[in-house]
């Protein structure tokens, strides 16, 4: 039976180094020359999984078909390879944990006693063979979170270091590592990248690879230096600098044979090479010139950077923009500052239209509906999605049916008119705060409405889409609310969920919110129709 590849891929130096990028652009590369790929996240932290923690924390939630709430990186792995994420594809710490800690409850162990090694080591490893086996690929991607060096990272080095010792020639490191280059010098300096070389070795590792991050390409007095350093040839040390567009780097990686020489270390043959697509995509980018200008109205802008928190939105904006030749300009718009001026609602008027995405919590809502009623009456094209479609809701039936105490249970618990209302199934896991997993999640079914705005998009009657919420429009006053004017346009199949709103076509060039995230299902070379539509309406304007 032939053997299945790993490719591990880890991070020297620092963090944010594009560790996810590198390892989506491998199996994009490895996909073009005929291989079936699989790619996998292993998360450091001892969460389960990452939908509890802080979007501002740790970057967007991506939501897979089945459910799983994930890192950010599974969306690269999906957008680059055009492949599903599931459960299968996602580890984190704790989940390893609480699966030995399960199966040493349950005497799976046979009474023998249960330790960190070789215990944890070996259900990381029964992870990974489990993610290859239900993707049935032939070669396997594996990014791990965090660089080499960190003591949250030793349990999965080894786990990589006891399959490298049982199948030497299965089994490759990649280390994606950063090259400072100090402004007083005016050079690239290898040293950090040799100390986590170094790191690698003191776990039994080396590097088949190494990828030089920069903000320029490596210099070959670098490549020697760290080819001497890992023993390598000179080859295999590949540039990795800072590019255009992310959708670059599996082109740049081409460039220096990345691929021939990655299949030529594993040892599978060369078959097809197709990334012809792809190539026309990144050379596009860069000539389009024309700009269509897109606020985005949140409350994510603190601690870390914008792109992380809403990756998902931006790419998709990206996508619809450039397959309409246009070159999408990204204003950030903190809902907060609204609620205390609302004058500062005219810089609306600047933009060709406006995105309210998806967030938890009563902070920066106000300003949210106050920007969406803003849209609604001067024509800017709108897009909701997700908490953004709760939020135009809720603005529409303050501002047109006049109850001006609408609100959602989730701000107001005892609002007079709970127009956006709590799940019937979720009532009973908030009261016994039974968060983790357990809002509607991953794909659903939704039909559209015939003739609308969405079915339009669409062209098609019935769709399906991945969600990620506790609350809903209240069945109570959707009669209401469309007897006004405003249309939910996608409904669950049993007519109970309002999936999609919109005012007719007639009323408003664009004026549509999702309950669904629509932004987790777009591709570079195939953006989402509902995306598309709206960059179409924002270019009109």
């Amino acid at each position: 039976m032939k053997q299945t590849k790993y490719i591990f891929v880890v991070g020297g130096v620092m963090s944010s180094v594009g560790k996810g990028i590198a390892a989506a652009s491998i199996g994009k590369i490895l996909q073009s020359r005929g291989y079936k790929v699989a790619n996998m996240k292993a998360d450091m932290y001892v969460n389960i999984d990452a939908g509890t923690i802080r979007p501002a924390e740790h970057g967007e939630v991506f939501v897979g078909e089945d459910g799983v709430e994930a890192d950010q990186d599974l969306g690269n792995y999906e957008r680059f390879t055009n492949q599903t994420s599931k459960r299968e594809n996602y580890i984190t710490t704790g989940q390893i944990y609480a699966e030995v800690i399960r199966r040493e409850r349950n005497l799976e162990y046979g009474g023998e006693d249960v330790e960190v090694y070789p215990d944890i080591p070996k259900e990381i490893i029964r992870r990974i063979k489990v993610c290859q086996e239900k993707n049935k690929s032939e070669i396997t991607i594996i990014e791990y979170g965090g660089t080499v060096g960190e003591y949250q990272l030793l349990p999965f080095l080894e786990a990589t270091r006891m399959m490298k010792a049982k199948n030497p020639n299965d089994v490759f490191v990649v280390l994606t590592s950063y090259l400072p280059t100090p402004s007083l010098l005016g050079e690239q300096k290898s040293k950090p990248t040799q100390h986590a070389v170094t790191d690698l070795y003191s776990v039994g590792l080396n590097p088949d690879f190494v990828l030089c991050r920069a903000d320029k390409p490596a210099t070959p007095d670098i490549k020697r230096t760290i080819s001497n350093v890992c023993s390598l040839p000179i080859e295999r040390i590949i540039s990795a600098p800072d590019v255009y567009s992310i959708y670059d780097v599996p082109v740049n990686f081409e460039k220096e044979n990345f691929g021939n020489i990655l299949l030529e270390t594993i040892g599978l043959p060369p078959r097809q090479k197709d990334l012809a697509d792809w190539t026309a995509l990144a050379s596009k980018i860069k000539k389009i010139k024309k700009e269509v200008h897109i606020g985005i109205v949140g409350k994510y802008f603190n601690f870390k950077s914008c792109k992380d928190t809403y990756i998902s939105v931006i790419e998709s904006i990206n996508h619809a923009a450039w397959n309409l030749n246009y070159k999408p300009n990204i204003v950030w718009l903190d809902a907060e500052k609204y609620e205390n001026d609302k004058r500062k609602l005219k810089e609306l008027d600047k933009l060709d239209g406006i995105i309210v995405p998806g967030g938890f919590g009563k902070r920066g809502t106000l300003g949210m509906m106050l920007a969406a009623d803003y849209a609604r009456r001067n024509k800017i094209p709108y897009l909701g999605l997700c908490l953004g479609m709760q939020i135009m809701t809720l603005s529409f039936a303050r501002n047109v049916l006049g109850l001006k105490k609408a609100d959602s249970t989730e701000f107001v618990f005892d609002t007079p008119d709970p127009v956006i209302t709590t799940m019937q199934d979720q009532i009973e896991k908030i009261k016994n705060k039974n968060y983790g997993a357990t809002m509607r999640l991953g794909a659903y079914p939704c039909v559209l409405k015939k003739g609308s705005l969405a079915q339009s998009a669409y062209g098609a009657s019935k769709i399906s889409e991945r969600h990620r919420h506790r609350y809903e429009v209240n069945p109570k006053y959707v009669e209401q609310i469309e007897k006004a004017g405003l249309i939910f346009s996608g409904k669950s199949p049993d007519g109970i969920l309002m999936e999609i709103a919109e005012l007719p076509k007639n009323k408003h060039p664009f004026y549509l919110g999702t309950q669904f995230h629509p932004e987790f299902k777009s591709r570079p070379l195939m953006p989402h129709p509902l995306f598309s539509a709206f960059i179409k309406a924002c270019i009109k304007k």
